[in-house]
């Protein structure tokens, strides 16, 4: 496949709808523009689904459909023989309903919420798809356009679950590729972080803050926990991580709490010390409850502890000596970067631990504060376009041309 991606990076093909692509980047930077302030919150992606969709059709698609998930699909046939190749970005954002998501542009510089994970991707699969119609580009395998759902935090990958365990192209997809977040192009996630997230509960009978001073409290119980979490001794290779990332409970300032609870965040690039992560964790937690059951009293009831697993992404790789792995690097080098190989958490951790070959790759442009409301992007031309070509010299180099 290295071979084949030199030939692609060298064809007629390749440099015309390179070409058209660069010819049309004000389309480019305007759907970017649209697409972003469609609202996309947590599990409400409906309305951005259905634009999208419809974005599809006039990019030049005629397979357009919309799974029992909400992921939105539009399949560009090839002339026959080669395996099915899926290429995706994701609709959602992390932003709850009624964020504004104007988009504010200072020159090339465009600010927005979501702008960059993940609305600059979508608008480059509908540049993709224009630039393979606009040239006559025909390509031996058919390709599978997705912008899926449920990418981001609560989501879990529930789009991407649902594509490849469930949906009507499960077991067709040999090859997948994911875009997301902006990036000149260099850096390829060959490695899918893992990660469990929890809703951990510590209950108990509450009462008042001077009356019934003295009684076990939910409160001591989780600051215990967190105490005991901040000094668990985690590897820096596989890196391995914790976070305590909500907090909540209790009723006013003069009650001691009857619950108080925290949201947890474990991550590792190795499933096998995730799995020790989690049981550590798990440890521990049952360890704050019996420490504040045995220092204060319980004749009014005891700290329960509720763990509830509400996040599980599993983890997995595609080698980097896969051919896909080898086929995009040989592209970057081509471009004339270096490519960088990482672990990351994306759509295509679920190919990947399902054994099929998958990478995610940067959408191009400069970019930053992505998950902040000041997020943004660059649309500078040559910066943006050194990315989209990794993308488009990568989609034809797996699809084939004809």
């Amino acid at each position: 496949m290295e071979s084949r991606a030199r030939q692609v990076l060298a064809s007629t093909p390749f440099a015309a709808a390179s070409a058209f692509i660069d010819r049309t980047h004000d389309r480019l930077v305007e759907d970017i523009i649209r697409i972003t302030e469609i609202p996309a919150p947590p599990f409400k992606e409906a309305a951005r689904a259905r634009a999208f969709a419809d974005m599809l059709r006039q990019a030049g698609l005629q397979t357009v459909e919309t799974d029992a998930e909400g992921n939105v699909m539009g399949l560009r046939k090839g002339t026959g023989g080669g395996p099915l190749v899926a290429i995706a970005a994701h609709l959602d954002t992390v932003f709850p309903e009624g964020t504004d998501v104007t988009v504010k542009r200072q020159g090339t510089r465009l600010s927005a919420p979501g702008i960059g994970d993940d609305s600059r991707s979508l608008a480059v699969l509908l540049a993709l798809i224009r630039a393979l119609d606009a040239t006559s580009i025909r390509t031996t395998s058919d390709i599978l356009f997705i912008a899926d759902v449920g990418e981001e935090g609560p989501g879990d990958l529930r789009g991407m679950r649902y594509l490849f365990q469930k949906g009507p192209y499960r077991n067709r997809i040999k090859s997948f590729m994911s875009i997301d977040g902006s990036g000149y192009g260099n850096d390829i996630t060959t490695g899918g972080v893992g990660s469990k997230r929890y809703r951990t509960a510590f209950k108990g009978p509450g009462g008042h803050s001077y009356g019934a001073f003295g009684l076990v409290s939910p409160a001591f119980a989780m600051g215990g926990a967190i105490a005991k979490l901040s000094h668990v001794a985690v590897p820096r290779s596989p890196k391995t991580t914790f976070n305590v990332g909500v907090l909540g409970g209790g009723t006013s300032v003069n009650s001691i709490p009857f619950e108080t609870w925290m949201e947890l965040d474990l991550r590792s690039e190795s499933p096998a010390e995730l799995e020790r992560l989690d049981d550590a964790v798990r440890t521990l937690m049952k360890q704050a409850v019996e420490d504040e059951n045995a220092a204060r009293s319980t004749s009014q009831g005891s700290i329960t502890l509720d763990m509830r697993l509400i996040g599980d992404r599993p983890s997995g790789e595609t080698p980097r000596s896969a051919p896909l792995a080898q086929a995009v690097a040989t592209v970057v080098a081509g471009l004339g970067m270096t490519p960088r190989f990482q672990f990351s958490s994306t759509d295509a951790n679920i190919p990947m631990s399902l054994g099929v070959s998958a990478v995610t790759l940067d959408s191009g442009g400069d970019g930053g504060r992505a998950h902040a409301l000041d997020e943004w992007i660059d649309v500078a031309k040559p910066a943006s376009m050194t990315g989209i070509r990794v993308v488009l010299a990568t989609l034809l180099t797996l699809a084939g041309v004809q």
